[in-house]
């Protein structure tokens, strides 16, 4: 397996870095982040304009890209600048309106002029879809939802939300636009929000599509993974350019060995992540897609808060200040755990498709 980037998509990289570092400071970020709608709308349009949207979808669907590792590569620049802005929820919503079939609005998302967001999850519902409630009814031509749905990304400002529901043919997805949200900002930044349906009117896109979320759910995983090994690259920069200045003892605390070696396990932790991201690339359409993907969100989990963790306290206390940058990467990369099914979550996934000793 070739683990360098093609020339495309070094390109695509190269272009998104420089952009969000010459545009994209860090007090401007944490500004946005945490007041309505939780984003910049001048970011968006611009990361929107250099195509970073259109390289969610294939080229077949009017995007520029749309495989597993073009997803990788634009999140990876994500996590790195510590971005905001609703990427996740739009992979998701976007994905899904492709498979449907709605190339109208796939054409005004990919292009600014419209948002999308993903509604899956519930108060009492995480990775096991036999948990959710939300229900639709027919009613002649017309479809209703009823029920709540929690933890829905990048939906503050957007347009069009596709929910999940459950029918009589399984867990169908349906499309609100712009339906009456409870908005609010994540610990880390950006938006989140919860969405009551009480006879909520929606366009049926799908009365059974299980297969289609449980895939577009495992590339947004697969996005969180490279988000984060971004935002641990560029946090151990950090660390050790502090280290480097940062004198105890009349030295820099840098050439003490023992902290040395703290570094060293960051990084071990580092490649170990980077790694088991680019394996869930190479299985995402796989038949291993579901077992690799959880794999990878698990150990995500654990070397993030790690990294985090070690970080701040090889910083000491101004880790933990708003005005250094390390304490917001160190808080994005806790709360990627927590997306999409955290890394217990993904333990039960791996260990309930499992094969069992009598079918091995």
């Amino acid at each position: 397996m070739d683990f360098n980037l093609s020339e495309d998509h070094q390109m695509l990289s190269d272009t998104l870095r420089r952009f969000l570092a010459d545009n994209y400071e860090i007090e401007a970020r944490n500004e946005q982040a945490y007041a309505a709608p939780y984003h910049s709308a001048d970011t968006w349009e611009a990361l929107a304009g250099l195509g970073t949207v259109g390289a969610f979808i294939s080229e077949e669907r009017g995007g520029f890209g749309g495989s597993a590792e073009d997803v990788a590569v634009v999140f990876e620049e994500i996590g790195r600048a510590l971005c905001a802005e609703p990427m996740l929820g739009t992979l998701m919503g976007l994905r899904l309106l492709a498979d449907f079939g709605c190339e109208e609005l796939v054409e005004a998302v990919i292009g600014g002029e419209a948002r999308c967001a993903l509604a899956i999850y519930e108060p009492q519902a995480a990775c096991d879809f036999s948990h959710i409630k939300a229900e639709a009814r027919q009613e002649g031509d017309r479809w209703f939802l009823t029920g709540r749905k929690s933890a829905i990304y990048g939906a503050p400002g957007a347009d069009y939300v596709l929910v999940a529901a459950r029918t009589g043919q399984g867990i169908g997805i349906f499309l609100a636009e712009k339906p009456e949200l409870i908005e609010a900002a994540m610990i880390d930044g950006g938006g989140i929000a919860d969405l009551v349906m009480d006879g909520l009117q929606v366009k049926c896109l799908s009365p059974d599509a299980t297969r289609q979320i449980e895939d577009v759910l495992d590339l947004g995983r697969i996005a969180l993974c490279a988000e984060a090994v971004g935002a641990m690259t560029h946090l151990i920069e950090l660390t050790v350019d502090y280290m480097k200045q940062r004198k105890q003892f009349g030295r820099e605390i840098a050439s003490f060995q023992a902290l040395q070696h703290r570094v060293v396990d960051m990084l071990v932790e580092l490649e170990q992540a980077r790694s088991i991201t680019i394996a869930a690339v190479a299985a995402y359409g796989s038949p291993d897609q579901s077992r690799v993907v959880s794999m990878a969100k698990n150990l995500i989990g654990r070397a993030g808060r790690h990294i985090a963790e070690e970080a701040i306290q090889l910083h000491g206390g101004i880790g933990m200040t708003w005005e250094y940058p390390g304490a917001h990467y160190a808080k994005r990369l806790v709360m990627i755990d927590h997306q999409l099914g955290d890394r217990t979550d993904h333990a039960l996934r791996i260990a309930s498709s499992a094969p069992t000793r009598e079918a091995a």
